[in-house]
């Protein structure tokens, strides 16, 4: 008798190599995620009885190819296949899939999977639905619930970036290793996204609050299948530097704990330990991109024992190098941070002044310049950069950050946002 437990973490586990290879085969989402589901249902059925194959997801796949040719067959009045009993004695079929499931076949198929997830025809907003729905397999209810909208909003929202995905005639062949390259690329993006939006919670029992871990997940199924890429791990280890800092990020109350107040006895030291050993290993292939170079700064901070031993000096020459690699006023705005710490608010100020007109509609733009102008005495400017930051505020947790700034224009300042 096969635990139910052990059935559902077999077919999390599958999902995104099964569905990958029922999508090259079909060509199309939704009949790939009907016929894995309706593998899964048999999966549910017979393997407590049974017993589990010896390989799970060569027996989705070919039990839900077939079931796919089914469904396809009785939509267009052609001949059915035959029962079920008969499609159901897989032994040679499945070995023959299995074995084929460690070739470059199965790699493209996850990566063309999450490729047309964040294909760039599709909101940041749908790509990160869409990839939620289709390679995790959240259900709609729990994607409706973290973005605080209606269940069938979010259903309509995930039909149309299908629709799109339709549409826009994404191909199947085996991309070369230029496209494979950019795919990357896109793919680390899109799972950056899923982080930051389960990131910027403060409850961590909030839905929106798991997605982080989602994203860890999809990230290390990507660097097993691609475990010699440098930007990968760096990707990896950004994310478990950052998580490692979640249960100090804020206060029993719910307020925020800014990066130089936390309790760093709260950081989560096994994520650190990995994230250091991977972020080694990437920068030992000397092909620095952003992501390691942002874990690199990350890693800094997680290597002082407290605020006042941070690096500063290293954390700038990193920013410099990410300004250089992925030039961004975001880049710039944080190394102003950095610079206010090295030389003085004065500095950082002249450094972020000019980025207004392209971070006017940024909440950490106005938080951070309201901070420095703070610092400078200047309490009526800042004031006015406060009360625009809170107009764009995401959460109740940023709003009351800067109400406290304000409360306490006559006091002491504190550096805002690195948290």
């Amino acid at each position: 008798m096969t635990d139910i437990a052990w059935i559902d973490l077999a077919l999390a586990s599958a999902r995104p190599k099964a569905l990958g290879a029922l999508l090259r085969y079909f060509r199309d989402l939704d009949t790939a995620e009907e016929a894995f589901q309706e593998a899964c249902l048999r999966a549910i059925r017979t393997w407590p009885e049974k017993g589990p194959p010896r390989d799970p997801t060569a027996w989705l796949i070919f039990v839900g190819r077939n079931s796919g040719i089914d469904a396809v067959r009785k939509r267009t009045k052609l001949q059915a296949l035959p029962d079920e009993d008969v499609i159901s004695d897989t032994e040679d079929a499945e070995s023959d899939i299995a074995e084929r499931l460690d070739d470059s076949n199965y790699r493209d198929d996850i990566l063309r999977l999450l490729f047309i997830c964040c294909h760039p025809d599709l909101p940041a907003t749908q790509q990160i639905a869409l990839a939620l729905r289709i390679v995790s397999g959240l259900s709609v209810q729990q994607i409706a619930r973290a973005f605080l909208v209606s269940e069938s909003a979010m259903e309509q929202r995930i039909t149309r970036a299908k629709a799109r995905v339709a549409n826009a005639g994404v191909p199947f062949e085996t991309p070369s290793s230029e496209e494979r390259a950019e795919r990357l690329s896109i793919v680390s993006t899109m799972i950056y996204l899923i982080f930051n939006e389960g990131y910027s919670h403060a409850d961590p029992k909030q839905e929106a609050a798991t997605f982080s871990d989602e994203a860890i997940r999809l990230a290390r199924l990507m660097l097993h299948i691609f475990p010699a890429e440098p930007e990968l791990m760096g990707l990896l280890a950004l994310m478990l530097l950052q998580i490692s800092r979640r249960p100090a990020r804020f206060s029993a109350e719910g307020e925020i704990v800014l990066l130089e107040d936390q309790d760093r006895s709260l950081w989560n030291q096994p994520f650190i330990n990995e994230a250091l050993a991977l972020l080694d290993k990437a920068l030992r292939h000397r092909r620095p991109g952003p992501y390691q170079l942002q874990a690199a700064i990350a890693a800094i901070h997680s290597r002082a024992k407290r605020a006042e031993d941070t690096d500063w000096v290293e954390i700038d020459l990193l920013y410099r190098a990410l300004e250089r690699v992925q030039p961004s006023p975001v880049v710039t705005l944080n190394r102003a941070v950095v610079v206010s710490k090295l030389h003085g608010p004065q500095q950082a100020l002249d450094l972020i002044d000019p980025l207004g007109e392209k971070l006017g509609g940024y909440f950490y733009y106005h938080g951070l310049r309201g901070g420095l102008l703070k610092q400078l005495g200047l309490s009526r400017q800042a004031r006015e950069a406060f009360d625009h930051a809170i107009a764009l505020a995401h959460s109740a947790a940023e709003a009351a950050h800067i109400r406290r700034q304000i409360d306490k224009m006559q006091e002491e300042p504190t550096q805002p946002i690195a948290n």
